[in-house]
């Protein structure tokens, strides 16, 4: 049982209402269900009766309620006797980064956190890698300050700002025949299989991509990519008919790869800061802010 799932339910049995302790929490409220069951099979009691009118607590709910707010003070208390011991120091911003996202960006916040700190500002930085579905999830628990997340993703009232944003084109081995091609129309990628990330990491992305592809006439194979940059580069270049879509900065610096533009309408990557309103850190919206100026100046298209 984890502090954020007992904050969960004490939204959920404090506001009777799944979609309105979503709207709370910054959850969406498929996402918020599936939490209050995971906890429930793990607790191995139903906590609520669920309704069309909304949700009320079962007796275990009843006597899980008391115990999790006497947890959840506890911690509150835990929290502020650490920030309180370590005031003289400066703040950590934990930032999440989900696999894929461009290695530019990734220097971007570097580099602003860099000048902020010349400027006076604290704003050490630590990384988290998390898809996006999960840093959704550790933004509405507190574990992170600030996410790095795929659009499109599902609306909450976390505060965002668009950071990124890239077209996408084909990445073939060198050996392929449309690395030959100055550009890819998608009628050319009749036939070819396309190495894709599982959907539960970005789902929105995933199928904003897919759905772009097939409006234009092409509706590929998948075959599951690896995280790994050997694996993805050996797939690409095993001679079979597979190819990816990714932004050309992705590939860059890979010797073993083409990357192709296409020929017209691009699908693009877009991503965005996102973090709770309720953070108070200025430090936070320094850095956002840097990160949009720096990003600005680079070669992605970066938009507010």
């Amino acid at each position: 049982m984890e502090l954020r799932q007992l904050r969960y339910f004490q939204a959920v049995a404090e506001e009777g209402n799944l979609t309105r302790a979503a709207r709370r929490l910054y959850l969406s409220a498929p996402s918020l269900s599936q939490q209050i069951r995971l906890l429930e099979k793990e607790l191995g009691a139903p906590l609520f009766e669920r309704a069309a009118t909304g949700m009320t607590l079962t007796p275990a709910g009843t006597a899980l309620l008391p115990e999790a707010k006497a947890a959840l003070d506890a911690a509150e208390r835990a929290r502020h006797a650490v920030e309180s011991a370590a005031r003289t120091e400066p703040a950590v911003l934990r930032i999440g980064v989900p696999a894929g996202v461009p290695a530019a960006l990734v220097r971007c916040v570097t580099d602003a956190s860099a000048a902020l700190r010349q400027a006076g500002v604290p704003a050490r930085i630590r990384f988290h890698d998390a898809s996006t579905a999960a840093q959704l999830d550790l933004l509405a628990s507190g574990d992170l300050d600030l996410g790095l997340l795929t659009a499109p993703f599902p609306a909450t009232d976390l505060r965002t700002a668009t950071v990124w944003r890239e077209p996408m084109g084909v990445v073939t081995g060198h050996a392929h025949p449309l690395a030959g091609l100055d550009s890819v129309g998608f009628a050319d990628l009749a036939g070819q299989e396309l190495l894709w990330f599982p959907r539960e990491f970005a789902p929105g992305h995933h199928d904003e991509v897919l759905a772009h592809c097939r409006r234009n006439g092409w509706d590929p194979h998948l075959r599951t990519g690896s995280g790994h940059r050997s694996v993805f580069r050996t797939q690409l270049t095993s001679g079979e008919p597979v190819v990816a879509v990714q932004p050309a900065s992705m590939v860059a610096d890979d010797p073993h790869l083409a990357w192709r533009p296409f020929t017209r309408e691009a699908p693009a990557l877009t991503l965005a800061a996102a973090w709770r309103p309720a953070n108070p850190d200025p430090a936070l919206c320094d850095l956002v802010l840097a990160v949009q100026q720096a990003t600005a100046a680079g070669a992605a298209e970066p938009t507010d």
